[in-house]
């Protein structure tokens, strides 16, 4: 993670630098959210499916790079006065705190823009050049994930939530949108990019449903449980908003059993990989274990 997440913010401030222009402000906030010290949880995922597919790392890397960014536009949004009202993301004032709303809600909507133009005409690089039938793929992959039966989905039932009594099938529903969508996408786009066959992506991208539900699950444990001088935000800020999460409706120790079953199913997924997808093994497993 530590390797990936390095090459992955390397490679963010090539494809997304500064401006010296009028415009330098907006860049600037979305810069300070894209550079907040993020664990690239979406990015390492896609460029582990494209080892596990046996792809070009470097010619993923631009894919994985623009999912970093819709990744951080959906966080400056949700933080927004409007959404969460959150006022602290990884240890530092949100992005509306230091630049204001409005400026925010433009950091957010260029960072999803320049995700797009990013995934749709990348760099050339020099070991790989990748078909425009996958680019095109990818597009309509990460614009699912993104939108109605995605990101926003999710967002907009989870504030819809607050003001009423749901179910584990709504929250479940929710879950699979919110956070689940992009973080199989991730794995989708970057079997697909690779030239994984069918059989391979669809269980990388199975592994990658399973892997996003129990990372959601496993965040709101730590909301109940975590430290919030590790986790750079505080705890207790779903309670105190009434957000509809596993632990409010099952206890935590059905979360966890929850969450458990979902790592034991992702793993499953990639039975048919052997060794090469060990990385992505550890990665569900160390779900059950982190801190932040």
């Amino acid at each position: 993670m530590a390797e990936k997440r390095q090459a992955v913010d390397e490679a963010l401030d090539r494809f997304f630098p500064a401006s010296p222009g009028l415009e330098k402000t907006v860049v600037e906030a979305a810069r300070y959210s894209l550079f907040a010290g993020g664990k690239r949880v979406r990015p390492v995922l896609c460029l582990a499916a494209a080892e596990v597919a046996e792809g070009s790392v470097s010619a993923v890397m631009p894919a994985a790079c623009a999912l970093e960014m819709v990744h951080t536009y959906s966080l400056i949004h949700d933080d927004l006065p409007a959404m969460d009202n959150d006022d602290f993301r990884r240890g530092r004032p949100t992005n509306h705190r230091v630049y204001g709303e409005a400026v925010a809600i433009l950091a957010g909507d260029l960072l999803l823009t320049e995700a797009f133009g990013l995934l749709a005409a990348p760099p050339a690089v020099e070991d790989a050049v990748i078909p425009a039938e996958r680019r095109l793929q990818a597009v309509a992959i990460l614009a699912r994930a993104s939108g109605a039966q995605g990101m926003i989905a999710g967002q907009v039932i989870d504030l819809e939530s607050e003001a009423r009594d749901v179910d584990l099938t709504t929250v479940e529903y929710m879950h699979i949108r919110k956070t689940g969508a992009l973080i199989s996408a991730s794995l989708e786009i970057g079997a697909v990019l690779s030239g994984a066959s069918p059989e391979a992506v669809e269980a990388l991208t199975r592994y990658g449903r399973h892997v996003g539900l129990a990372f959601q699950i496993t965040d709101d444990l730590l909301d109940v449980e975590g430290n919030p001088e590790v986790m750079g935000k505080s705890a207790g800020s779903d309670a105190a908003k009434n957000k509809k999460t596993y632990p409010a409706l099952v206890g935590v120790v059905r979360t966890k059993e929850i969450a458990q079953d979902h790592v034991q199913q992702a793993v499953k997924a990639l039975d048919g990989f052997g060794h090469k997808a060990d990385p992505l093994r550890a990665l569900a497993h160390y779900l059950l274990i982190r801190k932040a």
